[in-house]
């Protein structure tokens, strides 16, 4: 085999198509542009992040805030301190959510409670919480009491 005797592997080559060159070449006429419009002239089309000669995105964004924008995943959780808790119930008690919307510290039952340290607890009481701060947890058994955590969802998920 000399260099004189080498070829491309068969199929390795394709010819390029000619468009614009006749009918019978297949694209001829509007060579594939399809007929008027911006995209079948010569130098036409649009910038990437054109939209229509509205405002594009990207230029849009700085002013885009609040409401425009929201996580809808985040989990919000109803705050509650153990020193509202020590001031509505007495010693003993069983503290879940329910008791809690009874008392007036939630509004709505099926939200999600979060027991939180600030206050003082002189008395066991039994809580019955989504999420205890570890502030809470301590103060809570320190006066005797129990904590038990309840099971959460998070966007079908469950969580705990």
């Amino acid at each position: 085999m000399k260099l004189h005797d080498l070829r491309p592997a068969k199929g390795a080559k394709k010819r390029r198509k000619r468009v614009g060159r006749g009918i019978s070449a297949g694209q001829g006429k509007t060579a594939g542009r399809g007929t008027k419009g911006q995209n079948s002239r010569s130098g036409g089309g649009v910038k990437p992040y054109f939209e229509g000669g509205a405002l594009p995105l990207v230029r849009k964004l700085p002013f885009v805030r609040g409401y425009n924008f929201f996580n809808p995943y985040k989990v919000e959780f109803v705050p509650v301190n153990v020193g509202d808790l020590t001031t509505r119930f007495s010693t003993g008690a069983d503290v879940s959510p329910e008791s809690l919307g009874s008392v007036g510290l939630i509004g709505d039952v099926d939200d999600l409670v979060v027991v939180l340290g600030r206050g003082e607890v002189e008395f066991p009481l039994h809580i019955k919480a989504h999420r205890v701060s570890a502030s809470a947890k301590e103060k809570i058994e320190a006066a005797g009491g129990t904590v038990e955590l309840l099971p959460w969802t998070r966007g079908g998920y469950r969580t705990r």
